[in-house]
């Protein structure tokens, strides 16, 4: 009786010791959720000072592209380099990186008097990755089957941090000027990095004995390994999902990149009025990434889910096209959040799936490098599309490229079928 005794004892004690890690990654994840909202927050808060600054400092339209291309080009090659470091290093590193580098990019901001100072104070945007950081977090932490789900609630900190950036932002602009506001944003992201250093552990990678070989074996190779990096796209499916990744994302990227011009040119909105349209995106977002996203991965497939986005997708460029008034883009915005979240969720959950969990960060960080991607050729495509041939072009495009796409999807799809069953 003693030892079975002991024996039960023993299991609750290992029981109570799983529960506990249980409340541990849990407890971590949400502190990252609180990480990422803060840090889009800071981010949206910088979006308010920039462009007034910008003017300020003599910067026109042209000037001003280019310094939103540099951002572009600095990060489309910091985001592999900065995944494979999470993954070497381990995400509480890469984090605290990312947040002491945007403390040193709101610093240079608030002393920015020159033009040339606006080109340098972008330069720490090579480590400024705190979104795919924190998405290492949550992927090295939640379970495989959970982690569209846990990765979707990442859009609902985005959209938090779009709102109370843009509101927040605004008010210290108008109140107490640029400098005081980069200030505020520098002590935000000090605040950041003090609870990366508080919460996040040491290590958050699952790692068996074969995966923690590799990972030493891999602490011996160079950050800046192209050949490591690329590596990943040998796995099975992932240089697929990547190149539809690209393909589908881009069209939906340029119209997201004009927005801007498209909302002064051709809506004719006010400044204030584009603040308000931009906190009813932020709303959509979150109660679609909190309230449907989720469930719906939950309960189909990502393979259905990946053809679902972009058939959505393409709709929505239908619209896009034929649109004239802000009404009809409040109605179209609801099916083009959902189409763009649900899609970068998926295909960030697919890809990191396809690879080992020793090498989700670099994963991560290429993925993060095709929104870089966007960002840097976008306005050059977009504004030639606009220009020439006005929105119904940027429109159409996605539209024609997402139904290809979609296509191109559901034949191999059928093709897989047609080869289970013989």
């Amino acid at each position: 009786m003693s030892r079975g005794g002991e024996t039960s004892e023993k299991t609750s004690a290992a029981s109570a010791n799983v529960e506990l890690d249980l409340r541990q990654r849990t407890k971590v994840i949400y502190v990252t959720y609180f990480i990422a909202a803060f840090d889009v927050t800071w981010m949206f808060l910088q979006f308010t000072v920039t462009p007034y600054l910008a003017k300020k400092l003599g910067f026109d339209t042209l000037w001003f592209g280019y310094l939103q291309t540099t951002v572009g080009m600095i990060q489309l090659f910091g985001g592999p380099v900065f995944g494979r470091f999470g993954d070497l290093f381990g995400a509480r590193i890469a984090l605290s990186l990312s947040c002491s580098a945007t403390v040193v990019f709101f610093l240079l901001l608030a002393i920015a008097d020159h033009p040339a100072m606006l080109f340098i104070h972008k330069l720490p945007t090579v480590f400024m990755h705190v979104l795919p950081a924190a998405q290492m977090v949550v992927t090295d932490l939640s379970e495989p089957d959970k982690r569209a789900d846990a990765l979707a609630k990442m859009g609902l900190c985005f959209g938090v941090g779009m709102i109370a950036g843009s509101t927040l932002g605004g008010q210290l602009v108008k109140h107490y000027g640029e400098t005081f506001t980069a200030c505020f944003g520098a002590a935000g992201s000090a605040f950041s990095l003090l609870l990366v250093l508080k919460f996040i552990p040491k290590s958050t990678k699952v790692e068996s004995a074969t995966s923690s070989t590799k990972a030493d074996d891999s602490k011996n190779k160079s950050i800046f390994s192209m050949g490591e990096i690329t590596r990943l796209m040998k796995f099975p499916g992932v240089t697929r999902t990547f190149l539809v990744k690209i393909v589908a994302g881009l069209p939906s990227g340029i119209f997201q990149v004009m927005f801007s011009i498209i909302a002064l040119e051709f809506f004719k909105l006010q400044p204030e009025q584009n603040g308000y349209l931009m906190a009813y995106f932020g709303i959509v977002q979150m109660v679609l990434q909190g309230g449907v996203i989720g469930r719906l991965t939950a309960r189909y497939s990502e393979n259905s889910m990946l053809l679902l986005s972009i058939g959505v997708a393409s709709l929505v460029g239908l619209g896009q096209a034929y649109m004239q008034t802000v009404f009809q883009l409040c109605l179209i915005v609801v099916p083009m959040m959902f189409s763009l979240s649900m899609f970068n969720v998926i295909t960030d959950s697919i890809l990191t799936n396809s690879v080992p969990s020793s090498d989700t960060g670099t994963m991560l960080g290429l993925c993060a490098s095709v929104q870089s991607l966007i960002r840097t050729i976008g306005p050059t495509i977009g504004g030639f599309l606009y220009v020439s041939y006005g929105i119904v072009s940027i429109g159409l495009i996605q539209f024609f490229v997402n139904v290809g796409v979609l296509v191109y999807l559901m034949q191999q799809r059928l093709n897989k079928t047609a080869e289970r069953k013989h």
